[in-house]
């Protein structure tokens, strides 16, 4: 029995009834591709496409305070630690979701500006521990404020109820990834 999926004509943007680059390529594969349902490509072809738009818009704020995105990530991380801003390199790896290496890159480079600084862990003498700078303080939370002004900016198109239901439905499907079990 050969399977049916969604024609040509069918794959169109469900809220305005227009093609968006997403649906013009499902529709170009439909029409080449009839015998493959393609719609997965819709859900994660806009995921992708939107994720590119969103990070070039959050790298402009990021820019303007002087920092790259990892910057930006390790600060914030170092922030939200709480007096006394400070945490192992170890565990700044773990709320940034990069490995050991790549935080030594970047703690050098925020070192090298001033905004961190490392020092010897008190607990425990083999250890490490970064701590933000007076001005790492000041620069993240310039940095952080702006972020979270264009974060609602860049979500205004949708109504509240819309940010909602997409928060609920994407953290779903993160779950799904970062919690298989």
């Amino acid at each position: 029995m050969e399977a049916t999926f969604a024609s040509a004509e069918d794959i169109v943007n469900p809220v305005n009834d227009s093609l968006d680059r997403v649906a013009q390529i499902q529709r170009e594969w439909a029409r080449e591709r009839p015998d493959l349902d393609v719609s997965p490509a819709n859900v994660i072809g806009r995921l992708h496409r939107l994720a590119a738009f969103l990070t070039e818009e959050l790298l402009v704020v990021y820019r303007r305070h002087g920092l790259g995105e990892g910057d930006f990530d390790v600060l914030a991380a170092l922030r939200r630690a709480g007096a006394p801003f400070e945490r192992a390199p170890k565990d700044l790896a773990r709320h940034t979701m990069v490995t050991t290496g790549a935080i030594t890159k970047r703690l050098d480079r925020l070192e090298e500006a001033g905004l961190v600084q490392r020092r010897p862990d008190d607990a425990d003498g083999r250890g490490r521990v970064v701590a933000l700078t007076a001005r790492g303080r000041e620069v993240i939370d310039a940095a952080f404020t702006e972020h979270i002004e264009n974060e609602h900016r860049l979500i205004a198109s949708l109504a509240p109820r819309e940010a909602a239901a997409l928060e609920t439905l994407l953290g779903t499907w993160l779950r799904a990834f970062e919690d298989p079990a």
